[in-house]
């Protein structure tokens, strides 16, 4: 499976899968396994977003440990703890991105095999191959409603007992995402065809879903996800989309930063070409999947419409 080899920007946890005792923190908080929660169901979501979703599944029947939960740091340059180990040995239920994002909960899950234990991938549960280049996978409109059918079947098959509870929950998360999917509809019948350029495709999906032009070419987004330097043809093609205003936002992953997409970000302030900045890892606390996803095409319709930026949520 691919891994993301980006460069170190920000702070990341270390340790050992040997020393599982050892607790660091500030990557993840992590929660009880449901040996210490009798009834309980164990659920480790790799990355906040995951876990948010599982929460509002679960309900009162599921305890979560969210691995990757800050949104300060870089999510392609996490390294294990060994109480994220631990939480993973003895998870009922583990939900993970899959196509490389998360690669480290593979390496956990082998280590400690367990037949009995659910592993939602979601990936795998969108039927991506191992090619497929972006991983944002939840900034797509079509992805929650099939994880949280998935996890409603994992904790059912749990917990058979409560099966209706389950697929009640995740009926209602489905149904609670029309306002942002009103407001995806709605921007695409204004802004569809919308000249944008990116700094890597975090937001690709829903610049898609909402009818946008990305007009930076993919090789660029990827080489600056990956932590390699862009050919000087891609930085200077994408240094024109702004400087000649060839498009009308500029999208950036706020959460990873360096001189080179800092350098766009001034260039398109300079420009007055307005910057949304945009999440890997879901701001916490005040935001639940659906509220953050509704959040970033509000700043984007802020930028289409109101010519406004929002480089923070």
């Amino acid at each position: 499976m691919r891994v993301h080899k980006r460069r170190r920007r920000g702070a990341t946890c270390g340790g050992t899968l040997v020393a599982l005792g050892i607790l660091l923190a500030g990557c993840g908080s992590v929660a009880s396994g449901s040996g210490s929660h009798p009834g309980m169901i164990a659920v480790v979501a790799a990355e906040n977003t995951y876990g948010n979703v599982a929460a509002q599944v679960g309900g009162r029947y599921v305890v979560i440990t969210s691995v990757e939960s800050n949104p300060s740091t870089d999510p392609h340059t996490y390294e294990v703890s060994p109480s994220v180990a631990q939480a993973v040995s003895t998870a009922n239920v583990v939900v993970q991105n899959g196509d490389g994002y998360d690669g480290f909960m593979n390496t956990i899950e082998s280590s400690s095999p367990d037949a009995s234990r659910h592993v939602v991938d979601v990936q795998h549960l969108l039927g991506l191959p191992d090619t497929t280049s972006n991983p944002h996978f939840w900034y797509s409109p079509t992805t929650m409603p099939q994880v949280a059918a998935a996890l409603a079947g994992a904790f059912s098959e749990v917990m058979p007992a409560h099966a209706a509870y389950f697929v009640a929950n995740a009926s209602r998360f489905d149904a609670s995402l029309a306002p942002w999917l009103r407001a995806i509809a709605q921007l695409k019948g204004i802004g569809a065809a919308t000249p944008v350029a990116t700094t890597e495709p975090v937001a690709d999906d829903l610049l898609a879903a909402i009818g946008a032009t990305n007009l930076t070419p993919m090789s660029f987004q990827l080489d600056v996800m990956n932590g390699t330097d862009p050919s000087p043809q891609d930085v200077s093609f994408e240094s024109n989309l702004l400087t000649q205003h060839h498009v009308k936002v500029l999208v950036y992953n706020q959460q990873v930063t360096d001189t080179l997409t800092q350098s766009f970000v001034t260039a398109a302030q300079q420009a007055r070409v307005p910057v949304v900045g945009v999440y890997e890892t879901m701001p916490t606390p005040g935001y639940t999947y659906q509220t953050w996803m509704l959040a970033e095409t509000k700043a984007l319709q802020r930028a289409i419409q109101g010519h406004a930026s929002t480089a923070h949520l």
